[in-house]
């Protein structure tokens, strides 16, 4: 199977063509870090949109840390996959113990890219949440619900690939659903990435740092 992207920020290119009648005037961009910034970067630069972060944390199944049983965003959102706890035989205690370390890591990343700078604001603003790609959902949906709180006039998710028929178990959780592509053959994000590398904090935070000097 050939890949459908060289690199996340060909994607975000991509994916910039597909919101260009969504985003409006007054749209912000947010990045789901790490991999979703350099997608999102592209995004806000194509469309000439602020560009922020909104780190969230996958709760991983002890084990199968790569199987979402649920998600954190900040602001203390959290989305359960109660399914995929059963179907997996996690108990609450285990639960509670991966949740415990998750919010641990989510409180130094918001720190680590954010610093001292403060969120940026959504209130009735329309939101391109952006990942370099939706598997299971958990941590888009934990995004979702962090920003609800903040009161957007409308959420868009936007990601360059995730497996087809996602977009229906979005309807209702957004108010819209943006994916170029949602193959039937899926196995995971990286496998539609020519170039899937680790996004790092030294890039997250280098990207983010690009755009803000940009803005001001």
């Amino acid at each position: 199977m050939f890949a459908l992207y060289k690199d996340r920020a060909q994607a975000g290119r991509v994916l910039a063509e597909h919101l260009r009648n969504e985003a409006g005037t007054n749209a912000v961009v947010l990045a789901l870090p790490r991999g979703g910034v350099p997608v999102a970067f592209e995004v806000a630069t194509a469309l000439h949109a602020e560009l922020d972060v909104l780190p969230v944390r996958k709760i991983g199944v002890p084990g199968q840390k790569e199987l979402a049983m649920g998600a954190i965003a900040s602001g203390g959102a959290l989305y359960v996959d109660h399914d995929t706890m059963r179907a997996a035989h996690v108990s609450q205690a285990q639960f509670d113990a991966v949740l415990a370390h998750e919010r641990v890591e989510l409180a130094r990343r918001e720190a680590l890219y954010r610093g001292n700078r403060p969120p940026a604001s959504v209130e009735g603003r329309t939101v391109l949440l952006v990942d370099d790609g939706i598997a299971t959902g958990a941590t888009m949906r934990a995004a979702v619900l962090a920003l609800r709180a903040r009161r957007p006039k409308r959420i868009i998710a936007a990601v360059p690939v995730a497996p087809e028929g996602v977009d229906a178990e979005f309807a209702g959780v957004v108010d819209a659903f943006i994916c170029p592509s949602q193959p039937t053959l899926f196995f995971s994000v990286g496998q539609h990435y020519e170039d899937f590398g680790e996004t790092t904090d030294d890039d997250v935070r280098a990207l983010l740092h690009r755009a803000w000097d940009g803005a001001a």
